[in-house]
């Protein structure tokens, strides 16, 4: 696709993008034109479309940024990847450090040699949309022991639970064990009617709905039934030695430190261990220390554990989450 550009005295900077497809255009521009709608509110610009060109006018540093990002999304099409909007907006924080080009067959992952990061698992492609999130990716891969720390909305229990059903796909691990803390976030719930595991399950559902994004349902429920996916609150961990698993610690903040000590301390043979939380939402007691706050205190410069860190510009949830987040820190609380 050629960059041609036409500056009058006076006037915006012109930038002219061709794109040889129409059909890939089609897809590119996004239904009703959603997409570039949203790279016009992004980088200030209006983008008019005539025929297979699109014309991006605007500040020229602004206009050829998403010009950058129309190319890379084209290219990512070209690849035979989907579009979502999620993706735009991903290409359009990674800005010129995105890879968009699609990894060699056969290669689940290509992060090492200066590749996209990908993540395969059984229902889709999850690919990491900040610097922040790539480098997280890369850590879960390469570290038995990592902690995800920020803001809601980051993509820290999401990532790891791909990266985990990745793992068990190829057979790197024999299981993948999912636990938070049963912690009330501010309510009194009082005694819920049913068995352990309906008392238990509203806790763990947000890790339910990550796996269901990355294996059929039915195939969820067959390895929940053969114990070879665990859903559990973390007080079920005392006693353990977890061998051969993907163990993702969700929530952590709402660990107390005796809990964390002894979660930590499950780490077996073959396994790897997540931790992800955000500092600001604790909801313990209050004068109880978070067993997170007090591990990124104590492990700080021990090799092979690593700490990833997002803020509010990671968030990847509805773009009003980040604002929300960052009225929040403003305020202090």
């Amino acid at each position: 696709m050629a960059i041609s550009a036409a500056t009058p005295p006076n006037t915006p900077k012109e930038v002219l993008l061709e794109f040889p497809d129409n059909r890939l255009l089609i897809d590119l521009c996004g239904e009703y034109d959603r997409n570039l709608a949203h790279i016009e509110q992004q980088f200030s610009i209006q983008i008019a479309r005539r025929g297979n060109r699109l014309a991006l006018i605007g500040e020229e540093d602004a206009a050829l940024a998403a010009a950058r990002v129309l190319n890379a999304l084209y290219a990512r099409l070209e690849s035979g990847r989907p579009l979502e909007m999620g993706d735009v907006e991903g290409e359009i924080r990674m800005g010129d450090s995105a890879v968009m080009d699609a990894a060699p067959d056969g290669e689940q992952i290509e992060m090492f040699k200066g590749g996209p990061v990908e993540i395969r698992t059984r229902k889709k492609l999850v690919e990491p949309r900040t610097e922040a999130q790539k480098a997280y990716v890369r850590s879960l891969f390469e570290n038995e022991l990592c902690f995800g720390i920020g803001p809601a909305g980051t993509g820290k229990t999401y990532l790891a639970v791909a990266v985990g059903v990745n793992l068990f796909l190829d057979g790197k691990v024999d299981k993948i064990i999912l636990s938070r803390p049963a912690v009330e976030a501010g309510e009194r719930l009082g005694f819920l009617p049913g068995d352990m595991k309906d008392k238990i399950d509203p806790y763990m559902q947000p890790l339910y709905d990550a796996l269901s994004d990355f294996l059929p349902g039915k195939q969820v429920a067959k390895l929940i039934e053969d114990k070879r996916i665990e859903i559990a609150p973390l007080a079920f961990m005392r006693g353990r030695t977890l061998s051969e698993a993907f163990v993702v610690l969700d929530e952590a903040q709402n660990a107390t430190s005796m809990q964390m000590k002894m979660f930590l301390t499950r780490l077996g043979k073959g396994s790897r261990m997540v931790i992800t939380g955000d500092r600001s939402q604790v909801d313990l007691q209050r004068g109880v220390v978070s067993g997170l706050h007090e591990a990124e205190r104590l492990l700080k410069g021990i090799k092979k554990i690593d700490f990833n860190y997002f803020t509010a510009k990671d968030v990847v949830r509805h773009p009003l989450v980040a604002r929300i987040i960052e009225a929040y820190d403003a305020d202090g609380n």
